[in-house]
């Protein structure tokens, strides 16, 4: 895959191939990746301890998180999931299970599936013990790459001005955890990186 410092053309370039490749798999294998996904996730000390978890609805091909709300949940957590914003910025709203997920259509947006219950604003997740964060691929030294939006840029900014300390987990299809990917000065480094074959650790 593409390595090159950090401009914006090579991670373009890499999301590009990176989301044709997650296109190219079948939904059998997307199944069973969201499958192991969830074991391998609910495996993570740093999940098992937290009491309030924020984490996302996948969609198109991503990870399957759907299989992990509904364990989390059941294990007794709290799970904030994200509610997109006019301008990409994320408030939060408590998912109640599968039931209380409302389809969202967001202009020039994949449609989305959001917590239908009260919106408990973007500072909600500065209460999270874990965030799992959604990419596109992450590195030998934690860097991820997301999809370009900027809505979790914002999510890591705002946790860091509140002095918040959650896990960041991000979660992947094993052959996403590559060599390097290009980097810029807003990027945050994760702790961990769950996939269906296991979880890989990042610095202290």
């Amino acid at each position: 895959m593409t390595e090159n410092p950090s401009s914006p053309t090579a991670k373009a370039e890499l999301r590009r191939e990176l989301l044709a490749a997650r296109r190219a798999l079948s939904p059998d294998d997307r199944a069973a990746a969201a499958r192991a996904l969830a074991r391998t996730a609910l495996a993570l000390p740093e999940l098992a301890g937290a009491r309030t978890v924020a984490a996302y609805v996948s969609v198109g091909a991503e990870p399957g998180t759907r299989e992990l709300l509904d364990a989390l949940r059941a294990a007794g957590k709290r799970v904030l999931l994200p509610v997109l914003l006019a301008d990409n910025d994320l408030d939060w709203g408590a998912y109640g299970g599968p039931g209380t997920l409302a389809g969202a259509a967001h202009p020039g947006k994949m449609r989305l599936l959001e917590p239908a219950g009260p919106r408990l604003g973007p500072q909600a997740v500065t209460g999270a013990d874990a965030v799992l964060l959604p990419g596109l691929a992450v590195d030998r030294r934690g860097m991820r790459l997301g999809r370009g939006g900027g809505s979790y840029d914002r999510v890591l900014e705002r946790l860091e001005r509140a002095g918040a300390r959650p896990a960041l987990v991000v979660l992947l299809y094993d052959d996403e955890v590559v060599a390097r990917v290009p980097e810029e000065p807003h990027d945050h480094p994760v702790q961990a990186v769950a996939t269906p074959s296991g979880v890989r650790r990042f610095g202290s």
